[in-house]
């Protein structure tokens, strides 16, 4: 059996009252912490570790054990999200609807495209390192598991995931390149035997 106790749900069986905040506030308050890293350990403590130091029984002994260790953790804090929420209102007044639009398209065309083409800027990214030419598959190349050519070497390009997938529908018999997406980026992962081969 299995059940879910909605966070809601949990004020209530605790007996905690919860905060009264404007349709939307909380949004606005939990981006502007994101951007300015205001609740990261080093500014208000970690809160895993601090939890298991904790003895007390009520919210009242958790909130003067917690003040104790971090005196100015929730000022800090609040001044960080508040400097943030600054530079939010300074932009706002900027934001029309062309500047919308260009987030809109950026967003569904040239992200979109750039998430499902990216093998091309891999398999050129990879050819560059290695001094070598490229060139992408034939729709033929393709149905053989084939995303494109280094030099003369057939290349799929795979997400780090595929590694780990135990029953694989198909069975690809060309060298892989793997790749894991990242916040910044993409992170390109070469076999062993790959790079011998690519530096030949």
């Amino acid at each position: 059996m299995e059940f879910k106790i909605e966070n809601e749900e949990i004020r209530e069986l605790m007996n905690i009252q919860g905060a009264e905040f404007p349709k939307y506030a909380t949004q606005i308050i939990n981006l502007a912490s994101q951007n300015a890293q205001a609740t990261r350990p080093k500014v208000v403590g970690k809160m895993s570790e601090l939890i298991k130091e904790f003895t007390g029984k009520t919210l009242e002994d958790w909130e003067i054990f917690y003040t104790k260790k971090y005196p100015q953790g929730i000022e800090d804090a609040t001044q960080k999200i508040l400097e943030m929420i600054k530079n939010f209102k300074n932009v706002i007044n900027e934001i029309n609807e062309d500047m919308v639009k260009q987030w809109v398209k950026d967003l569904v065309i040239v992200k979109t495209f750039i998430g499902l083409k990216f093998q091309e800027a891999i398999i050129k990214k990879v050819a560059l390192e290695f001094k070598k030419q490229y060139r992408l598959a034939t729709p033929e190349e393709e149905s053989k598991g084939i995303d494109g050519y280094i030099g003369d070497i057939p290349i799929s390009i795979k997400p780090i995931t595929y590694k780990t997938k135990s029953q694989l529908s198909e069975n690809i018999k060309v060298d892989i390149i793997f790749y894991k997406k990242e916040k910044d980026g993409i992170k390109i992962i070469i076999q062993e035997d790959l790079e011998k081969k690519l530096r030949q």
